[in-house]
């Protein structure tokens, strides 16, 4: 599966000194459209949909996303993208759902979910875990941070 935007993050920015807070206003200047673009997850969609659970980026999804049966995990090449896709969803979810949550970029660049006490949220990690694992389960993960 081809992310192109993860590319244009990656590319070294042509001030290495800026490069980490260039990263974060991009996402800063403009967050409907870094949330429009981060929430894609079209692969966690295509699985979800397959198995007959909407996506529509609401919190009593990810509880729905918990019970699905993990048969990506027979496919080691399909549960890091799939890992990714739902740590990509779990923010969407964060962002969409937590007054003040917005996504920042490390800099390394990569995405995560900044709450309104400035904590910033690893969802890829998450994501990751719980394809990986299933633990921690999407719907506690955001339980967690929707109490800071």
């Amino acid at each position: 599966m081809d992310f192109p935007f993860l590319d244009n993050w990656r590319k070294p920015h042509p001030d290495a000194e800026g490069a980490a807070a260039a990263s974060t206003d991009q996402l800063s200047d403009d967050p409907g459209s870094a949330t429009q673009l981060l929430s894609e997850c079209e692969l966690l969609r295509e699985h979800a949909r397959a198995a007959g659970v909407e996506l529509d980026d609401s919190v009593e999804s990810l509880a729905a996303l918990d019970q699905l049966l993990p048969h990506w995990r027979e496919d080691p090449e399909v549960t890091p993208w799939l890992g990714t896709d739902a740590g990509l969803y779990l923010g969407t979810v964060m962002v969409r759902a937590v007054p003040g949550a917005r996504w920042v970029l490390w800099p390394d660049r990569q995405p995560v979910v900044q709450l309104p006490s400035g904590r910033e949220v690893d969802v890829l990690e998450e994501g990751s875990a719980w394809a990986e694992t299933g633990s921690p389960e999407l719907s506690q993960a955001y339980a967690e941070v929707s109490e800071d």
